[in-house]
């Protein structure tokens, strides 16, 4: 494999917002996959002052890829530079820099600067590498103006919360039901339909190993009936946890990521569903009718996901407490 060409891109944008306001929706990387598009799923491999190590998995080019990056924060000089310590193909080698300068008090620029070269220099993958690096560039930066410029509207918008069940059934069958979402319809009340595709052959149900990825569409039946469709892209972490995120969510949300963790308790293990959710003001009447508010929205969305989500943990219960008794 040769490499000798190095393309750049810059892309930009004007935020109405504090520049500090911008850099910290680009500095805090465990909140992208929650705050852009293409961002899957983010882990931290290193910490320390002013750098960190991550692993990232987000879609591109119609595609999952994964890669590990370092990150170096500058909150001084308000930038962010990036380096891909491993690729993904077709991108032999990637970095980069966010870069915001301030134009006022409420007024920003911010930049967004690749560099990167392709396996083998072969055109048809610097076409992809830059079709990819184009539609992600634009798709952040407007996720980071949207962001910044709700300034402290996002508190009401965005919340979290979690629904957890005990049980003495082995965890090895607990994962394995909540990883085996083909199986869903067949198992579950409220899956009307379900497709599935994993990037690798086989299932992981063992202790480690290279985390599968799951695509996902599923329809989903609501206590009233009506059926949401939802797009999703699964990280699972055999034996222990599987975290996704919704890439096509229903009408009333612009974000959806979440988990099934399973952690020692006592004489058996809990198993707990947690949910992230960033609503859209715009959509609420249209969905919920007139007059209804950012907190029925709330309520309305927490209840709908906590119902299927208690459901799902009931019942993988049951099935690992059922498979251990024969």
């Amino acid at each position: 494999m040769t490499t000798t060409d190095t393309y750049l891109t810059t892309h930009g944008i004007t935020v109405l917002a504090p520049a500090r306001t911008v850099y910290g929706v680009i500095a805090d990387v465990a909140d992208w996959p929650q705050r852009f598009a293409p961002n899957v799923h983010v882990e931290h491999l290193e910490r320390t002052p002013g750098a960190e190590r991550i692993r990232i998995w987000a879609t591109a080019g119609g595609a999952v890829k994964s890669w590990t990056s370092r990150r170096e924060l500058d909150p001084d000089g308000l930038r962010v530079t990036f380096r891909q310590e491993l690729s993904a193909p077709p991108v032999a080698a990637m970095g980069g820099e966010w870069i915001v300068t301030s134009h006022g008090d409420h007024v920003s620029r911010l930049e967004l600067r690749h560099d990167f070269r392709a396996v083998d220099d072969d055109p048809a993958g610097v076409r992809w590498i830059t079709s990819a690096v184009d539609r992600n560039s634009e798709s952040e930066l407007a996720a980071v103006k949207a962001l910044a410029e709700l300034g402290g509207k996002l508190g009401e918008l965005e919340f979290s919360f979690e629904d957890t069940v005990f049980t003495t059934g082995e965890p090895a069958l607990v994962y394995d039901y909540l990883y085996r979402a083909d199986l869903w319809p067949e198992r579950l009340p409220h899956v009307a339909r379900l497709d599935l595709k994993e990037d690798t052959g086989g299932r992981d149900t063992g202790g480690g190993g290279e985390p599968r990825v799951q695509v996902m569409a599923m329809d989903t039946r609501t206590a009233d009936g009506s059926v949401h469709t939802t797009e999703s892209v699964r990280v699972c972490f055999a034996p222990d946890r599987i975290v996704y995120k919704q890439t096509t969510v229903p009408a009333l949300m612009t974000a959806h990521t979440g988990s099934w963790t399973i952690t020692p308790a006592g004489d058996g293990v809990a198993v707990t569903s947690r949910h992230t959710v960033i609503l859209d003001p715009g959509a609420v009447e249209r969905v919920l009718g007139p007059g209804r508010t950012v907190a029925d929205a709330r309520t309305y969305v927490q209840r709908a996901l906590s119902a299927n989500s208690t459901t799902t943990l009931r019942h993988a219960r049951e099935f690992a407490e059922a498979t251990a008794r024969g």
